[in-house]
């Protein structure tokens, strides 16, 4: 077999062995909590921080509150 095939199919297979190995650890346990959480956490964690710093934070800065009609009503003594 040619080096550079032969090199291709040892990697199409361990892709496959991890992706296969990864689908039935977690069909096993559905949501709930399993060995593979933190790894998630993370992948997650970097998103939103990409996301952050791409878009700005969601919260962003928040404004004061605006006076309500009750203390805007100019009731002093």
């Amino acid at each position: 077999m040619n080096p550079n095939t032969d090199k291709l199919v040892r990697r199409t297979t361990m892709v496959a062995t991890v992706t296969a190995g990864y689908f039935l650890l977690t069909a096993d346990y559905g949501p709930e909590p399993n060995v593979l959480d933190p790894i998630k956490n993370a992948i997650q964690s970097g998103e939103q921080a990409v996301k952050n710093f791409f878009f700005g934070s969601k919260g962003g800065v928040q404004e004061a509150e605006k006076p309500t009609s009750d203390t805007a009503s100019g009731k002093h003594p």
